[in-house]
C-alpha cells in the first residue's frame, strides 16, 4: 500500500475504474449471452432486439477503449452471421 498521499488517491482511482471496466465487460458479455439464447431458440423477433442492443454495447465499448475496435467489428460480424442465417430457411 503506497504512503505517499497522491499515489493513495491513485490507487483508489484505479481500482474504481477496473470495477467499472468489469462491470462494463461483464453486462456486454451478458447481452452477447442473450442474443446466443434467442438464436438457439428461433426466435427472431427477440434476437433482432438483443442484437442492435448487442450491436450498440460493442461499438460503445470499441469507443470507450474497454475493446479493441477491430475485436468488436469481428464479434459484430459473428454475431450478424448467426442472425442471418436465422432469418433464411434452410432448403
Amino acid at each position: 500500500m503506497p504512503n505517499i498521499k497522491s499515489a493513495i488517491k491513485r490507487t483508489k482511482q484505479i481500482e474504481k475504474r477496473r470495477l467499472h471496466r468489469a462491470s462494463q465487460k461483464s453486462d456486454l458479455r451478458t447481452a452477447i449471452k442473450n442474443f446466443e439464447k434467442a438464436v438457439a431458440a428461433n426466435d427472431v423477433e427477440l434476437a433482432k432486439q438483443t442484437l442492435r442492443v448487442v450491436v450498440k454495447k460493442l461499438d460503445k465499448a470499441a469507443t470507450k477503449g474497454l475493446i479493441h475496435k477491430n475485436a468488436a467489428n469481428r464479434r459484430k460480424s459473428r454475431l450478424m452471421k448467426k442472425f442471418n442465417a436465422l432469418q433464411t430457411p434452410v432448403a
